[in-house]
This record gives C-alpha cells, sequence and structure tokens, in this order.
C-alpha cells in the first residue's frame, strides 16, 4: 500500500515538474518573442506590403489575406459542421452507417493538416480549377477543423437533457421547432467554444496552405475570394527562414500580430458565450 502511494506521489512529482518546466519555456519564449518584435510594431509595419528591405517590409497582404480567409472559413463551417451535428444528433437514425460516419469523423479530427493540404491541392486547386485562390485555401481549412467543429457540437447538443426535448414535444413542437428554440439555446455556449478552438487551429496552420500552393510574397491586397494571396503564418514563415536578423525580427512581429488576432478571437467567444448563458439563467 504505501508502494502504490509513492509511485503515485512520485508520479505527480514529475507531472507537475514536466507542467512547471513547460510553463517557464513559454514564459522565456513569450518574453523574446515581445521584446524582438514589440520594437517592429507600428502603423507602418501593419499597412507596408512585403519588401527585400526588412526596414521597409511589412504584413498587410498577409494580414487582410488572414482576416478574408477566416472570414470564408466560418461562411463555410459553421452552417455545415454545426448543421451536421444536428443531424447525427437529432434526426439521423441509430444504424451502423450512423455509428461508421461518427466513427470516420472521430479518426479524421486527428488526421495531420498535411493530408488535408494535399486533400485541397487535388481536389479544389487541380480538379475544380481553382488555382491558389482564396476560395480553394478557405474549402481546405474548413475540411480541416470540420471534424472538430462537429464533434464539439454534437457533444453540447447531447448534454442537453431528454427531459427538455420530451416536455416540448409534449406541448405539440415539431421536430424542428423542439431543435430550434430549446436545444440549440442550451447548446450555444459550448458549440461557441468549440467553433473558436477549431478557428483557432485554422488561423496559426501554414502546411496545408502551402502544400496548395499558397504563396509566400504577395505585393497586393485580394479584392476577390478569387485572388492569389498570403497569410501571416506564411508570412512570418518567410522571413525567419531568411539570414539576416532584421527579418527574424520582423517575424517575430508578425507573430505578435497573429497572436492578438487569435485573443480577440477568443475574448469575443467569451463574451459570446457569457451573454448566452445569463439569456438561459433569466
Amino acid at each position: 500500500m504505501l508502494r502504490n502511494k509513492s509511485s503515485e506521489y512520485l508520479f505527480l512529482a514529475v507531472c507537475l515538474t514536466v507542467l512547471t518546466g513547460t510553463v517557464l519555456f513559454l514564459l522565456v519564449l513569450m518574453a523574446d518573442l515581445i521584446l524582438d518584435g514589440v520594437s517592429r510594431l507600428d502603423y507602418q509595419f501593419l499597412t507596408s506590403f512585403p519588401s527585400r528591405r526588412a526596414a521597409r517590409a511589412g504584413i498587410a497582404p498577409a494580414l487582410v489575406g488572414s482576416v478574408y480567409l477566416m472570414i470564408l472559413v466560418a461562411l463555410i463551417s459553421l452552417p455545415l459542421g454545426v448543421g451536421a451535428a444536428i443531424y447525427l444528433e437529432e434526426y439521423a437514425p441509430k444504424t451502423w452507417f450512423s455509428r461508421m460516419i461518427e466513427l470516420n469523423i472521430a479518426n479524421l479530427a486527428g488526421v495531420p493538416s498535411v493530408v488535408y493540404g494535399i486533400l485541397g491541392l487535388q481536389i479544389f486547386v487541380r480538379y475544380f480549377k481553382l488555382d491558389r485562390s482564396l476560395l480553394a485555401g478557405a474549402l481546405t481549412m474548413s475540411l480541416l477543423i470540420l471534424p472538430i467543429i462537429i464533434l464539439t457540437s454534437r457533444e453540447s447538443i447531447k448534454r442537453v437533457p431528454e427531459s427538455i426535448r420530451d416536455g416540448a414535444r409534449a406541448l405539440g413542437a415539431s421536430k424542428w421547432a423542439v431543435v430550434q428554440d430549446h436545444v440549440l439555446p442550451l447548446a450555444s455556449p459550448g458549440i461557441f467554444t468549440g467553433c473558436i478552438l477549431a478557428f483557432s487551429r485554422a488561423i496559426g496552420e501554414t502546411a496545408p496552405l502551402v502544400i496548395m500552393g499558397a504563396l509566400t510574397y504577395v505585393a497586393y491586397l485580394p479584392d476577390s475570394v478569387m485572388s492569389e494571396f498570403t497569410v501571416l503564418p506564411i508570412q512570418a514563415f518567410n522571413w525567419i527562414s531568411r539570414p539576416k536578423v532584421a527579418f527574424h525580427v520582423n517575424a517575430a512581429a508578425a507573430i505578435l500580430v497573429l497572436l492578438t488576432m487569435l485573443l480577440t478571437m477568443n475574448a469575443v467567444a467569451v463574451l459570446l458565450r457569457n451573454k448566452f448563458e445569463t439569456k438561459l439563467e433569466l
């Protein structure tokens, strides 16, 4: 008995040590990133185009491309992901076919992002001839995060008590009325959380976009969904791969802008979740 407790204490001590070391490493890394990049964060850096001279280079095309890409990804993936979750949880018959679909969705959530890049290259870029456009990139990233949205949305819908559905049906509500007026409002906080986690993954992905042919140098702003584009992770990767230290400073500044966008998205998701939770409590 004492030996088992000693093993548990040793395991906890090792876990705490690893966790503390990881947190300290991340703090040091963030401090170094801020010290390097904060000096380059100004209006000129945010509104300038890439340049061979580090002092004149900016992130305007990458910043606009990232914003446009995430808007398109949200418009594509949210209706499909939440709609699929509603169908699988509320409408689909519990057969071997539906269970096979659920298993495949769970497996797709763990597929490396490089595979989605190859899929997007073959289907959207070559087969549908969308070229290296914003639309092709948005469709590829939507495929990447759809399994996450479906799984998290299903779990949120599943947590809604069955008694609420039964009570609404007893009062004569239709199937869709139950889902629209009772299930979705109760599940919306969890759905928002799952979606923002998916978008957080999408905004930081580089490999799928590089494989499908997103550009590393864009000297113009995208003006349509068929425009060629770049995003902040690709721009930072391009700069960090150069030998000059000044470009490394630019990369650190671009990463800080990317982190700011990510934190803003998370803050909006938390505010929306809290707003819906407050309405439900009333």
